[in-house]
């Protein structure tokens, strides 16, 4: 995984994260709905980036 893409997928992580937690926080679904799509991007980013390295062994 490039440290440029690793960095990439754990910022969208926690951008979604916290987008997640203060749409529930203050009760905006639309916010809330978005944080958690973010943070999945993030996660298959981060697992599409893994698969790139397990093939490259």
């Amino acid at each position: 995984m490039t440290a440029d893409e690793k960095a990439q997928a754990k910022t969208e992580q926690a951008k979604g994260k916290i987008k997640k937690i203060a749409g529930a926080a203050v009760g905006n679904e639309s916010m809330e709905t978005e944080g958690h799509a973010e943070e999945s991007k993030g996660d298959l980013r981060q697992a599409k980036e893994k698969a790139k390295d397990a093939f490259k062994k």
